[in-house]
């Protein structure tokens, strides 16, 4: 039982290392790789704190090198899952009655891990099991995972301390209680990060957790397990499982404890999970929260006024970075016609530079796609594109080769047609669909913006003009849930731009704020009467 007014320490976040040459931090990255390619990991399920293993043995190789096998992991079925959710049952009472701050205490100790002794290590995990550059490493898996758990514990304690007025001889309060059965989280493979936030962040508020990370993050994800168990997380809180997408969705959505999704991926398969919660709603205990952050179409518009050489960066670093597969990634642009031949040479000229391979080649800015399928489904639009000659044009990139890795080149596709195909669909993937407007019809090109694609994730507006961008933000007011204006629409810091969109991009409960942590508490209020009447009658029923 606390026997204190506990205040947190103040969360910061955390210093992006530079990876200089002879740098410290560039030897023990260089080191950790080294080391974890020289063996072959074993990675088994967790639930209730023990190793599951089954016969379904499944192989990790790197994306960017087929011939480099990390790891074997172990596949389950429906019965893993039960078996989860009954850990995690199991587990609920007792996590549930600890303190608040003894909860605080376990994620606050695992962001000193993951940005101290574990830092080289979760890094070179995301480098070799998902193909990212040491940068993309430090920012995501490092920094951001770090950021997430500091910030959160200080919002809980905001939360908590959010209580309401009482009156003369009342007494109000609000407690901010766990919700009452199991939380699954489904994570991507993109983001370390929110691997870890999305299973950590109910956790935190007292949850317990059944997690399915991605198939392709689960190299990763084994690290996040270790970090969590050496920093004091109790069995069966967090229980991390491998099974089939709809496997797990039919377990959790027919069972009656099941209460939430925290949920990133595609908006097919969370529209998947909406109606089969909406077909079982009569099942559950209590009503579920849905949580997701399910993609984007994201884009940047200049305006006569902007700087082409801005432009040309934020779209280089907007979209190319980690190969485009972020979800906040620029994959549209609109691009005024005054500037638009000096915005195209300088972002050829930035493309022919880009060097591309193995993220072990620190030389590298671009590296693979994550697998074969992601593959498959990139080289479709650019091969589309190459036939569709009468509407498009590739002005660079457009070739790929899957022998070593999954390599793509980074493509720009300029359009005459608005609203063609990749200016619309979600690729997920290195490739920049380019419209030119007319510079004297921005309001119109505006529109274009707003009606082009279903998604409200991220966009950024380039510009001097204070007018125009003015008109920008309240014409483009539901088009994405994070805004920029004079910067790429990627790199939402935790704490600082509170990240989530709406319409087809989710439900926009911001992660990296508290508004996100509100999903995973249920708040009762109890007042306390401390001179209670002893009488029913009131005065007006007196007579004069």
């Amino acid at each position: 039982m606390s026997k204190g007014m506990f205040h947190v320490p103040l969360p910061y976040n955390e210093t992006v290392l530079n990876y200089a040459p002879g740098s410290p931090e560039k030897n023990a990255i260089k080191q950790e790789i080294k080391a974890l390619k020289e063996k072959i990991l074993d990675i088994p399920m967790i639930i209730g704190g023990k190793e599951v293993r089954t016969g379904d043995v499944r192989q990790i190789t790197a994306p960017h090198d087929h011939a480099l096998i990390l790891a074997y992991f172990y596949y389950g079925t429906a019965e893993h899952v039960n078996a989860a959710i009954d850990a995690a049952l199991e587990a609920r009472e007792k996590w549930q009655a600890l303190s608040w701050d003894s909860r605080a205490a376990i994620f606050l100790k695992a962001a000193d891990l993951i940005s101290g002794p574990y830092r080289a290590k979760i890094n070179a995990a995301s480098m070799l099991g998902q193909s990212k550059n040491v940068y993309q490493a430090e920012i995501d898996a490092a920094c951001e995972f770090a950021d997430f758990l500091r910030y959160n514990v200080h919002f809980m304690s905001e939360i908590y301390s959010e209580q309401p007025v009482s009156s003369k001889g009342i007494w109000n309060r609000m407690e901010w209680r766990p919700l009452e059965g199991f939380v699954y989280a489904v994570t991507p493979f993109n983001f370390t990060s929110i691997a870890g936030n999305l299973s950590a962040a109910p956790a935190l508020m007292g949850n317990v957790v059944v997690w399915k990370p991605s198939d392709m993050q689960v190299y990763s994800a084994k690290v996040i397990m270790d970090i969590f168990t050496e920093a004091g997380l109790p069995p069966g809180v967090i229980n991390m499982i491998s099974v089939d997408g709809p496997v797990g969705g039919k377990v959790m959505s027919t069972h009656p404890d099941f209460v939430g999704v925290h949920f990133t991926g595609s908006n097919e398969v969370f529209n998947k999970i909406w109606k089969k919660i909406g077909e079982n709603i009569s099942i559950y205990n209590t009503f579920p929260k849905i949580v997701g952050e399910t993609g984007g179409k994201d884009f940047v518009i200049a305006h006569s006024s902007a700087h082409p050489k801005q432009v040309a960066t934020a779209l280089a670093r907007g979209s190319f970075e980690y190969q485009g597969q972020k979800c906040s990634a620029a994959s549209r642009a609109y691009l005024p016609s005054n500037l638009w031949p000096e915005i195209q040479n300088y972002l050829v000229e930035d493309l022919k530079s880009f060097k591309m391979g193995s993220p072990e080649d620190f030389r590298n800015f671009i590296n693979a796609v994550i697998d074969e399928k992601a593959f498959n489904k990139i080289t479709g639009y650019i091969e589309q594109a190459k036939k569709d000659s009468d509407r498009v044009t590739i002005i660079a990139g457009g070739n790929y080769d899957k022998t070593i890795g999954w390599f793509i080149e980074p493509t720009v596709i300029l359009t005459s047609d608005p609203m063609y195909a990749s200016m619309q669909e979600e690729i997920f993937g290195p490739v920049l669909t380019i419209y030119v407007y007319d510079e004297n019809k921005y309001t119109e090109t505006l529109n274009l913006v707003d009606k082009t694609s279903p998604y409200a994730l991220t966009g950024a507006i380039f510009a001097t003009d204070r007018y125009a961008i003015d008109q920008a933000l309240k014409h483009l007011s539901n088009s994405a849930g994070n805004f920029y204006i004079n910067d790429k629409p990627t790199g939402a810091v935790v704490g600082q731009q509170p990240f989530g969109g709406a319409r087809a991009s989710g439900t926009n409960d911001k992660s990296g704020s508290k508004l996100n942590l509100y999903k995973w508490v249920s708040a009762r209020t109890i007042k306390e009467n401390f001179a209670p009447p002893t009488d029913y009658r009131y005065p007006f029923m007196e007579e004069e």
